[in-house]
């Protein structure tokens, strides 16, 4: 089997070619950029993990001025366009950098970490201090900014100043290109100084985007297209190509052709299904099948250590996945019923409004589904209304994960705060019509994905047990087979069997309960209970969507072994 070089979280297009990693050829973007007239400001918005940082560095070793290794692109799609690399390849002086590290628990932190950014921009640029064509009180500025001798308002110059800089010496304008601006922004609103990080950022890029005589054009990447009132007033150089728009559809991300590719090269082509499940759905314009380019190569990676590894929720592990858990904590009804139509992968349908500040995202449900969108967790489904609605869906099996997770981790500290203590005590007594009340009642007051199966009930009563106070064992082989759930109080010698069953029509929930009892009978479940159990309890429950049937076999309330 062939093995493909792999840099597990390595994002420098530079490292990526000099180390021979794999990469897949996303260079056309620099010949259809070009091809639209490199509009002076442009941001491009996508999910995280999506190749947004790799893309920029790699602009930056192609247009870069200062770049000295020129077989970074061999082979690749740009360098055969022979007119757009003697016009444009390391023509232009370039300044790259990244705002993801601009965060921290209160604003002077923040712009600590931008001055440290700065600091090291110009350090990269040192010989502009000697230069005889950079004037002489903006070398004194750079001086300031690499002894970090400086306040916010210098800040907001910085760039402005080291592009003047850098177009005195080279005698040509500068190409700015600013991954992940909507960062900063981000933290500021969840550390709660939005409104200090807000006017910063819009000091700072109207100084270097809006009134910069210095810049040939700017590239900005982030996940949002923040209000332009918000932070890119007055820019009306500004074009912004979104996750709708058809341009650069297939060049964030991973396509068919391009998974297709890489598992031939592999010679694993049977995985091929897998990895649709889990990392396809994405749709970029009218692109029907994007792959999520950081899962596919996670996986392919570890394919090529263990030939029957299988797909992982990626993603889930390297974020907190914040706004999901947000969505869920909305919970009203209409919230609730659209997550379980979404988890049961049915579409909804919502307004969206891609102009968003951050402030008020988690204050109205049109911008936060919206942000569950332009963020990965929705696409756009197949088939749209006609209507100013757009359809959405959760895209594949991994981030379904994540939205079962989020609930799972939200029905646990719901129960946490419940008194729960009548149902333990409603169990032990063989109440049985009070269990059913209780249970139905918190099924309908929860996210429930009913296409798992009894799965999904089984986790639902287990942890509504615990939240009870019960001592839960699941799947523990009793009998001729294995229980669904035990609980055990020793001190009383008293146990309880619960037999869960999924009935396939409402008319069928006693039906279905009374055979979970059978069942209960027939595989001797109560045979393996430690000698200090004296009563067995066994609950046959039946579950159809929200409601449930509970039976005990009345014989057993006080059945002695």
């Amino acid at each position: 089997m062939a093995q493909l070089n792999i840099l597990i979280g390595g994002d420098s297009f530079k490292k990526i070619r000099e180390e021979q990693r794999c990469y897949v050829d996303k260079t056309a973007f620099i010949e259809e950029f070009l091809a639209l007239g490199y509009p002076e400001v442009s941001l491009i918005t996508r999910p995280r993990r999506f190749g947004k940082t790799l893309m920029l560095t790699m602009l930056k070793e192609f247009f870069d001025i200062n770049a000295k290794e020129r077989n970074l692109f061999e082979a690749l799609a740009i360098s055969k366009n022979e007119q757009i690399c003697a016009e444009w390849f390391h023509q232009y002086p370039t300044i790259f950098l990244t705002l993801k590290g601009v965060e921290g628990g209160n604003f002077s932190h923040a712009i600590e970490k931008f001055a440290a950014i700065i600091q090291r921009l110009i350090s990269e640029k040192r010989y502009l201090l000697a230069s005889d064509t950079v004037f002489e009180e903006d070398k004194e500025k750079l001086l300031l900014f690499q002894k970090r001798q400086i306040n916010t308002s210098d800040l907001e110059d910085s760039l402005l100043i080291l592009c003047q800089a850098l177009e005195a010496h080279h005698g040509k304008p500068v190409i700015l290109l600013i991954d992940e601006y909507d960062v900063p922004i981000s933290c500021a609103e969840e550390n709660g100084y939005y409104k200090e990080m807000i006017g910063f950022m819009r000091n700072m890029l109207g100084a270097a985007l809006k009134t910069n005589p210095s810049l040939k054009f700017a590239v900005l990447t982030g996940c949002l297209r923040i209000a332009r009132e918000s932070i890119f007033t007055g820019l009306n150089n500004f074009k912004c190509f979104g996750i709708s728009d058809d341009f650069f559809a297939d060049k964030f991300g991973f396509t068919a052709k391009d998974v297709d590719g890489l598992l031939a090269c592999i010679r694993m082509p049977n995985r091929k299904k897998d990895i649709q499940e889990w990392y396809d759905g994405y749709r970029f314009g009218q692109e029907l099948e994007i792959y999520c380019p950081w899962d596919v190569l996670q996986y392919i990676y570890d394919l090529q250590r263990n030939a029957a590894a299988q797909p992982q929720a990626y993603w889930k592990n390297t974020s907190n996945n914040a706004i999901v858990r947000r969505l869920v904590e909305k919970l009203g009804q209409e919230i609730r019923e659209k997550i379980e139509d979404l988890i049961a992968a049915k579409p909804i349908e919502e307004r969206l409004e891609e102009d968003l500040t951050y402030d008020t995202v988690y204050k109205k449900d049109r911008a936060l589904w919206t942000m569950m969108y332009l963020t990965g967790y929705l696409t756009k489904a197949a088939n749209q209304p006609d209507n100013r609605n757009t359809a959405l869906v959760i895209p594949n099996k991994e981030i379904r994960e994540i939205f079962i997770d989020k609930v799972a981790s939200w029905f646990e500290d719901c129960m946490s705060r419940q008194d729960l203590r009548p149902l333990a005590t409603a169990i032990w007594n063989g109440e049985d019509a009070y269990v059913r009340q209780k249970i139905n009642e918190i099924l309908y007051d929860t996210i429930s994905y009913f296409d798992s199966g009894e799965s999904f009930y089984h986790g639902f009563l287990a942890e509504l047990l615990r939240g009870a106070g019960l001592v839960v064992k699941s799947n523990r082989e009793n009998g001729l087979g294995r229980t669904d759930i035990v609980i055990q109080d020793a001190k009383h010698k008293r146990a309880a069997i619960f037999e869960l069953k999924k009935a396939a029509e409402y008319e069928d929930l006693e039906k279905r309960a009374a055979a979970a009892l059978v069942q209960i009978e027939e595989k001797k479940y109560a045979a393996d209970m430690p000698p200090n159990i004296q009563t067995v309890l066994k609950y046959g429950i039946a579950f159809w969507k929200k409601e449930c049937a509970v039976k005990i076999l009345e014989s057993e309330r006080s059945c002695v072994k």
